[in-house]
């Protein structure tokens, strides 16, 4: 599953050891039990021992205000998932609910999920008050496939040490990609510390790409990577390392030891500055340094990437209106303070994002400023979660390695992944 990959590295972890194909012929979709009707729904979500903690006690706490429901949860790691439930839809026993994220059109472009605005409007769900800016991010084509349920734009931690060593000022969402540059350079130490972790995951120099008033794929459809302003925010995220030397190199990484990455950089203190998600907080709790986060730097065009997870129903479920009974449940503000309280993820539910239990989290050892999340959010666009987003990704991946590695030229590269994104998705 490679576009979540990156995404998830924080909590992917132990799976269902035993989980082969018999048991997803077992699967199937819901069924009624016969038991005073109540009604048995599947639910597959991928990840780790945290997701798999957090996700059964918010199955649990909907089982017992909904007696009429029982959920068998499956978890799957996530390098596996959308091969094992593509296994299962193409069986006919697809899951009542499962997990999407940006591979949602995949599914639905093969009419595999179930377009969910009848149940959205039946139900009264208010998309944009209860869900903010996200609301919309799993509609396509007029039509909604899946209900956030995780949700976290981009943010930005600092080492707030190293800052006030070099006297630079904090970064706030005011900030331009100047601004950060100054910043970079100034927090940079040659050899020993960098000011910025990198821009090489897509979320990341989209980011920049957006904020240049740049698009992927543009309004109607067609793929326009290499617009000059998608070429200028690549060149300059790639120059950060090969030219102005405030980014590590692939070799520098390689040389602060195995698995390095803007990440676990930041936690070693060898970059002052990191673009990344809530993940990253886990492993910064009982660090020996003063750090905190803050919204996405904005640009000119105030663009911030987004990503998360949403809640879909197969086709094959029999029971579509408990799966969306269920899903409400799920993503209402009850069952997503459960997301926090674990330290699992960013709750959708913007609610749940405004809550004391979310912005003074009980498990922070330290102040956070977790308002930034919501304050990064303001400022979401809406990534283009096309049919062919594999094909894409996997274009960007093979296209793109080289130049993040060992630096090159923007235009000559972003020409030749334009081609090859006409043939994958058209020309709108």
């Amino acid at each position: 599953m490679n576009a979540r990959t990156r995404w998830s590295r924080g909590v992917v972890g132990v799976a269902l050891a035993a989980l082969g194909m018999s048991a997803l012929a077992a699967c199937g979709s819901g069924e009624d039990s016969g038991g005073g009707g109540v009604t048995t729904l599947t639910m597959t979500v991928w990840g780790g021992d945290v997701d798999k903690t957090s996700y059964q006690e918010r199955v649990d706490m909907l089982e017992k205000a909904h007696p009429d429901i029982k959920v068998k949860l499956q978890l799957i790691p996530s390098d596996q998932y959308e091969q094992k439930v593509q296994t299962m839809i193409a069986g006919g026993n697809g899951p009542d609910i499962m997990q999407v994220a940006e591979g949602v059109n995949v599914y639905s472009s093969k009419n595999q999920i179930l377009p969910l605005d009848e149940y959205v409007s039946k139900s009264g769900m208010d998309l944009d008050e209860r869900f903010g800016p996200t609301g919309s991010l799993y509609s396509y084509q007029d039509k909604v496939y899946a209900i956030p349920d995780r949700s976290g734009a981009m943010i930005v931690y600092y080492n707030k040490d190293l800052f006030d060593a070099a006297g630079v000022d904090y970064p706030t969402a005011d900030w331009t990609q100047e601004d950060a540059q100054t910043a970079m350079e100034k927090l940079t130490v040659p050899g020993k510390q960098w000011g910025y972790g990198g821009a090489g995951w897509w979320a990341q120099w989209w980011s920049f790409a957006y904020q240049n008033g740049g698009q992927i794929i543009d309004d109607s459809g067609a793929p326009t990577v290499n617009t000059p302003e998608v070429v200028d925010a690549l060149q300059w995220a790639n120059d950060l390392t090969f030219k102005e030397h405030v980014v590590p190199t692939a070799a520098e990484y390689a040389d602060m030891g195995p698995d390095m990455g803007g990440d676990p950089a930041f936690a070693a203190q060898k970059v002052a500055m990191n673009t990344t998600g809530f993940w990253a907080i886990g492993g910064l709790l009982e660090s020996d340094f003063d750090w905190d986060i803050a919204p996405m730097w904005q640009g000119d065009e105030q663009a911030v990437s987004a990503f998360g997870s949403g809640l879909a129903i197969s086709r094959d479920s029999e029971h579509a209106d408990k799966a969306f009974e269920a899903i409400d449940y799920l993503t209402d503000a009850e069952a997503q303070q459960v997301i926090i309280d674990n330290a699992q993820d960013v709750p959708a539910n913007v609610q749940v994002q405004q809550s004391d239990a979310f912005l003074e989290p009980e498990w922070a050892t330290k102040d956070i400023n977790m308002g930034a999340f919501a304050e990064s959010s303001d400022f979401v666009f809406t990534s283009p979660l096309i049919p062919e987003w594999n094909e894409m990704q996997a274009t960007f991946d093979d296209n793109l390695g080289t130049f993040w590695n060992e630096g090159g030229d923007a235009k000559t590269q972003l020409d030749a992944i334009q081609t090859k994104l006409e043939s994958i998705v058209g020309q709108g």
